[in-house]
């Protein structure tokens, strides 16, 4: 389903569940969309009885072109206004649980931090909340590899946008202010219950990241996944969504 935002058209769609349970909302990666989540929301909702929301930030996938240059509060831009406008026009007083992976984990802090109404809890995957050696490095691995046409895959998901997609993402991280990004400030306004999880491979993070979530906000949970990567719900899928399913599930029936 598209819908109109700010002259633009936005992606998304819904999955079917309980309606009396909180709706599941799902934010992609970086360099991610709707499709390349594999499939793992439709579980999550199933093992949860939520219904769930997944869709394409304006830039990626499905949705339109990003009309305007990215600044270095993009993520802030997507937490604070675009999320925000999906939800009051598709599920408008609705109780829900974000689910962000990587940067969508960072727009789910960022969203979490201003207290909205009806936010029930969230879960993070390799989010970030200030910027490492080894993310840039990651990043820098990930321009290596666009240039040798390794990452060609990226146009099955996002077309024409894809050339756009990877500099918009790579070209923000690797900018000079960018290395000062950081929103540690923000996590101790975090009020709803929060499961962080990372990999311990992760390439683009270290577990500092979830020690400074879990020192900041209040009654935090997080887990570290042995031999896992940037990629918790793909790479160890049984375990990412016994996770996830068993912080949602006791919220869901309260």
């Amino acid at each position: 389903m598209l819908l109109e935002l700010d002259g633009a058209f936005l992606h998304y769609a819904l999955i079917d569940g309980d309606g009396r349970k909180p709706l599941l909302v799902f934010l992609h990666e970086g360099l991610g969309c709707t499709a390349m989540w594999k499939g793992f929301p439709e579980r999550l909702c199933a093992q949860t009885g939520c219904a769930g929301l997944v869709y394409d930030r304006i830039g990626y996938g499905l949705s339109s072109p990003s009309g305007a240059p990215r600044s270095i509060h993009y993520l802030h831009q997507s937490a604070l206004h675009e999320l925000p406008a999906l939800l009051q026009r598709v599920a408008p007083g609705r109780e829900h649980i974000v689910i962000g992976h990587s940067d969508g984990g960072s727009i789910a802090l960022i969203y979490a931090a201003g207290r909205p109404a009806g936010l029930r809890a969230v879960v993070t995957a390799a989010a970030h909340v200030f910027v490492e050696e080894i993310t840039l490095e990651g990043v820098r691995e990930a321009v290596q590899a666009h240039a040798a046409g390794k990452l060609r895959g990226l146009a099955r998901y996002h077309g024409d946008k894809a050339a756009q997609v990877f500099s918009a993402w790579a070209d923000t991280w690797l900018a000079p202010p960018f290395r000062y990004w950081n929103i540690e400030y923000l996590l101790p306004s975090i009020a709803c219950p929060l499961l962080a999880v990372q990999g311990a491979d992760d390439q683009y993070g270290s577990g500092a990241q979830l020690g400074a979530i879990e020192r900041a906000v209040p009654g935090a949970r997080q887990l570290l996944l042995p031999g896992c990567g940037h990629s918790p719900h793909l790479e160890q899928p049984e375990s990412t969504l016994q996770a996830m399913a068993a912080f949602i599930n006791p919220l869901a029936a309260g």
